[in-house]
């Protein structure tokens, strides 16, 4: 096993997915990389002040999204296999911001929100107490924190550039509050060395992530051991996370997104416990979570939650 450090800078930034991407770092299956990540929209602590700054000049097409960080090509992986993803460390940098209002997505649309002017919270970040705080209309809010990455993902086996907005099979732009420290992901290989990246650093995030915007911050710290799987079969992303099994789904139509997302569950219950579908949803109706893990990337996000212990 190797340790790697991947820092910030011009050759390990990248605002896209692509097959075409020349990866940055080729590892070893179950080799470590611990990343400083800038926040989605590409900026990053100031060493004189710890104040925003963005150093890095974005490339048309290229880096028209979130700044991701890889991509990393994993000896030994084909497609078809599965990328494990263990999360060993996630530490948050000293700022966070969240803004609301004005954007015409269609939630701001459906509740009148495009009226109002844009708003930027501004958040200062105690990553030793775990705590956020801002202000609002001259009043004091904290929250305590839940720091992940938003996005841990391949690109498509399919050319040219594609969005990081999506979450896709493949992962991508998961936005999943529940993949922290101590999670384990496992993602379906769709090309050849997987070209894996991360990205999106988020300190707090609601379900649904409502505003479009989590807390969004860098990241000073990211730990992630990643193996390949060839005794895994798997086509969606799935977790196994301190509260539970997750399993996912992502579609424009919410309703389409829960039936993937139960989909995944029936067919992990029937394999951690030997029954078939549809004694797994009659089991699991009495303790699966339904979740909607967000709602402003275009595709919708739906995950089932199988809390750990509730079945014995």
């Amino acid at each position: 096993m190797a340790i790697y450090e991947m820092k910030p800078d011009r050759s390990t930034i990248h605002g896209s997915f692509s097959k075409d991407h020349k990866p940055v770092l080729t590892i070893q299956s179950g080799d470590i990389v611990r990343y400083t990540t800038f926040d989605a929209g590409w900026g990053t602590p100031s060493k004189e002040d710890g104040k925003r700054i963005k150093p890095i000049e974005r490339r048309k097409e290229v880096d028209t999204g979130h700044a991701l960080f890889g991509p990393i090509y994993i000896d030994s992986a084909k497609k078809g296999m599965t990328l494990e993803i263990k999360i060993n460390e996630i530490i948050p940098g000293p700022y966070g911001f969240t803004s609301a209002g004005k954007y015409p997505n269609w939630q701001n649309q459906k509740l009148g929100l495009t009226e109002y002017d844009e708003i930027l919270l501004q958040w200062e970040i105690d990553n030793k107490a775990m705590v956020g705080k801002t202000i609002v209309n001259n009043r004091s809010f904290s929250v305590t924190l839940n720091p992940f990455m938003g996005i841990f993902g391949m690109p498509p086996d399919e050319p040219g550039i594609h969005a990081t907005w999506p979450p896709r099979s493949c992962g991508g732009n998961l936005d999943c509050k529940e993949l922290t420290k101590g999670s384990t992901l496992y993602l379906p290989i769709p090309v050849d060395g997987c070209l894996f990246s991360t990205g999106d650093g988020h300190a707090a995030q609601g379900d649904g992530e409502i505003s479009c915007q989590a807390i969004e911050c860098p990241m000073e710290l990211v730990e992630l051991a990643l193996f390949v799987r060839e005794d895994m079969k798997i086509n969606m992303p799935l977790a196994n996370t301190p509260s539970g099994w997750i399993t996912f789904g992502f579609h424009e139509d919410l309703n389409e997104a829960t039936v993937q997302a139960m989909d995944g569950m029936l067919n992990l219950m029937s394999v951690l416990y030997g029954i078939n579908r549809v004694e797994a949803i009659a089991l699991g109706s009495s303790v699966v979570d339904l979740r909607i893990t967000q709602v402003v990337n275009g595709i919708k996000g739906v995950h089932a939650v199988l809390p750990h212990g509730a079945l014995r």
